[in-house]
């Protein structure tokens, strides 16, 4: 284990409470197989890093943090808006297990495509990538255990929030093009959401109509 990641485990005992199954699928998960090979060296430094694009892949704080805010379970199945490189969906995918599942959304062909070449070299096989707007989500996978939206969106998706199973799960970065407030809602039996606000992010903006960008 290199260094750095011994140094954000040590960082995160101390001022987080994140549990053993969230720690464990960090350790499983080789984050230099989710970034490109001339930033390789940085790989576990606690900051977001560039990928393709003009996107990033989140800080693993980041990562981390919305990962333990969903409550994830083996065997549910998650839906997950913005794939990017992959890295947040393998961490996932690593908690829900080989009875569960992730299923993924991305709009710019060439993540698609590098996402699904890292699942492979990962050797991570339960994580389906689909070339979608995920603000929709993807009824025919419905309904979902939980869901995370991985870019700065205005609110939480009202189609995304009708494929939520009740009492699942939603957490996202919601508020302007510049700054979001993480939102963690759980959904209640008569469909509304009771929120919990988690601290202000920066994230890249989603795309469509609940996004800032088209």
């Amino acid at each position: 284990m290199s260094q750095p990641k011994e140094m954000l485990l040590d960082f995160w005992s101390k001022n987080y409470n994140f549990n053993e199954r969230e720690l464990k699928a960090f350790k499983a998960v080789d984050r230099n197989l989710f970034i490109p090979e001339n930033i390789k060296t940085h790989a576990y430094e606690d900051r977001p890093l560039p990928i393709l694009r003009g996107k990033t892949i989140s800080q693993p704080t980041t990562v981390m943090i919305m990962t333990s805010a969903l409550e994830l379970e083996p065997g549910e199945k998650v839906f997950e808006v913005g794939t990017g490189s992959g890295y947040q969906a393998a961490i996932i995918a690593k908690i829900v297990g080989d009875k569960g599942s992730v299923i993924s959304t991305e709009v710019i062909p060439e993540l698609v495509h590098f996402s699904k070449a890292n699942f492979k070299k990962a050797e991570i096989k339960n994580i389906e990538v689909h070339e979608e707007d995920g603000s929709h989500g993807l009824s025919n996978h419905a309904p979902y255990d939980k869901i995370i939206i991985t870019a700065a969106c205005r609110e939480f998706p009202k189609e995304l929030l009708d494929q939520l199973k009740p009492n699942g799960i939603i957490v996202g970065p919601v508020g302007s093009a510049t700054e979001q407030e993480m939102v963690r809602g759980i959904k209640r039996t008569d469909g509304s959401l009771a929120l919990e606000f988690l601290g202000q992010f920066v994230f890249t903006p989603m795309y469509g109509k609940y996004g800032f960008e088209i």
